[in-house]
């Protein structure tokens, strides 16, 4: 019974997580690190963890689909990605000193504010515009952006993609699907990053639980991609803002709540 109920916490965890890597660009810790924490008594810190590496293979497949269909911007996501790096070891750091209550609040009411924004205010930039921002302006804007990134992906192990993907879109003016793909991309290795710091500073999680649920994500990413790549930005925004909302609820329920 008791792995029963490991394995389907740990479905319903990649099943939300990579629903929403796929979609929005989100980490997979937002969903992750609650239901492990909350149903399997898993200490915060370490379900912060899972939650990233479980977003490391995600992040990859959803990026790799994105740049199939040519939504994915590299060269100018690197600049952004270095930044990210070194502050998500800082972040990651600090949050190691700090008490389990005090993590992951901050990145269920930037899901819950993001998915509001979709709906009422869709993002409808195309790529034409996209590329007109002067290089100056977007090289100054993803350094801040990627700081600020960086910092609170190491933190509370979520809320890395949501940010992104506010910067991307609000800031440099990117359209969302190429937002998306861009914020995947950089998530890949903004995790990696994150999981390598989380498990070498505290420790080792439950092997089935990590394996569990990164094959979980990894396979819902995969499936919200393609279907992210195929819809109109009108009915994508109309969707991510949905799933946003959706995860933003069961995050909330499963912290106060049960």
């Amino acid at each position: 019974m008791e792995l029963l109920i490991k394995i389907l916490v740990c479905f319903v965890a990649g099943a939300g997580a990579g629903i929403g890597t796929g979609f929005a660009g989100m980490s997979a810790a937002a969903i992750v690190s609650p239901l492990l924490i909350t149903f399997l008594g898993i200490p915060a810190y370490t379900a912060v963890g899972v939650g990233l590496a479980s977003d490391v293979l995600a992040s990859a497949v959803s990026a790799y689909t994105y740049k199939k269909n040519k939504n994915l911007d590299i060269k100018n996501g690197l600049l952004m990605m270095a930044c990210v790096l070194v502050f998500t070891l800082v972040g990651s750091w600090v949050s190691s000193l700090l008490p389990n209550t005090v993590m992951g609040n901050f990145s269920v009411f930037m899901t819950l504010l993001l998915g509001v924004k979709f709906i009422v205010k869709p993002v409808m930039t195309t790529k034409e515009n996209m590329e007109s921002v002067p290089k100056k302006t977007r090289i100054i804007k993803s350094v801040i952006g990627g700081v600020l990134i960086g910092f609170i992906c190491g933190f509370v192990g979520a809320g890395g993609g949501m940010m992104m993907l506010l910067v991307l879109t609000s800031f440099l003016g990117y359209e969302l699907k190429t937002a998306v793909g861009t914020s995947v991309f950089i998530m890949t290795f903004t995790a990696l990053t994150g999981a390598v710091s989380h498990f070498s500073i505290g420790e080792m999680p439950d092997l089935a639980t990590l394996i569990l649920c990164m094959i979980f994500t990894l396979i819902w990413a995969r499936i919200a991609a393609v279907i992210a790549n195929k819809a109109k930005p009108k009915t994508l925004n109309r969707v991510t803002g949905i799933v946003l909302l959706s995860i933003s609820a069961v995050v909330i329920a499963v912290n106060y709540i049960f």
